[in-house]
């Protein structure tokens, strides 16, 4: 999430990042002919834990959120010899990032003990991966040594394509909304997400508590008192067009709120000031 980064982080944010490392339990497992590797991650306060170096090629990025908090991985391309020390420092600057960094997507913020994905073809080159996060205390969490690398090296040899999972919804985001293709079913499955604007956009998908309201969870992300009034469910991190990505998700009956954190390219205000997020039943 800047998004849920910034939905759950609050709206003041800027494209940043986060520092990991290690984890016996993070892995990552070679594709069978036709289906995507899996790789997985955890994150903490405040770090990634999980393997260096990847293979090209369509892979689901796993995130499973050990934290206490909320935290969701922010992948960036790394283009012109530039490392992740370089990207943190251009972060530091107000407005959009650099133009050798490219945010590529990423698997959006669960709750903590839950876990999201993202598939998409990953290609290689070298990553960072960022966490841009601010809740509880609006710093964002790669600023506290949330972001790490990520190599991702070409396959050694040319495999029969993998195919990505089948779509049960498509979501295109758009200056500034969300199209779905029909609407969100209870229970398990694999939602598509296509980004048509020029400029990056995200999803994050929130189950609201009962009783609760889109404002209900912005105030709640302006002032983290208490437990939050819904639950990060996940969705994708910012996404750019071109890329094109799938996640799963598992819903149960209720409300949920669909909400893009990403600051807007021309003024810096969050999209979901400007109408990009909306409430959905789910039945």
């Amino acid at each position: 999430m800047r998004l849920l980064q910034a939905v759950i982080v609050s709206p003041a944010f800027v494209f940043a990042a986060c520092y990991g490392g290690e984890k016996a339990a993070s892995s990552s497992s070679p594709a069978d002919a036709g289906t995507p590797a899996v790789v997985t991650f955890h994150a903490k306060d405040f770090a990634f834990e999980g393997p260096a170096e990847v293979t090209a090629g369509l892979t689901t990025i796993k995130l499973v959120n050990d934290g206490p908090g909320f935290h969701h991985l922010q992948l960036v391309r790394l283009d012109s010899g530039k490392t992740v020390a370089d990207l943190l420092t251009a972060m530091k600057n107000p407005g959009p990032p650099p133009a050798w960094a490219a945010f590529v997507t990423g698997p959006n913020a669960p709750d903590p003990g839950h876990e999201s994905n993202a598939t998409l073809d990953l290609a290689a080159g070298s990553y960072a991966m960022i966490c841009l996060v601010d809740v509880p205390d609006g710093v964002p969490h790669f600023a506290k040594g949330m972001a790490s690398a990520l190599m991702v090296k070409p396959a050694a040899v040319v495999a029969s394509a993998a195919a990505p999972p089948a779509a049960d919804v498509v979501v295109t985001l758009r200056d500034y909304a969300f199209t779905l293709s029909k609407p969100l079913a209870a229970g398990k499955q694999t939602v598509e997400v296509h980004t048509e604007a020029a400029q990056p956009h995200e999803i994050e998908i929130i189950k609201l508590a009962a009783g609760k309201t889109a404002d209900d969870m912005l105030k709640w992300m302006m002032k983290p008192d208490g437990p939050p009034p819904g639950s990060g469910i996940g969705g994708v991190a910012a996404t750019v067009q071109g890329v094109n990505v799938r996640f799963d998700a598992d819903l149960t009956p209720g409300d949920y709120l669909l909400i893009c954190f990403i600051p807007d390219a021309k003024d810096g205000k969050p999209h979901f000031t400007k109408g990009m997020m909306q409430v959905v039943k789910v039945s």
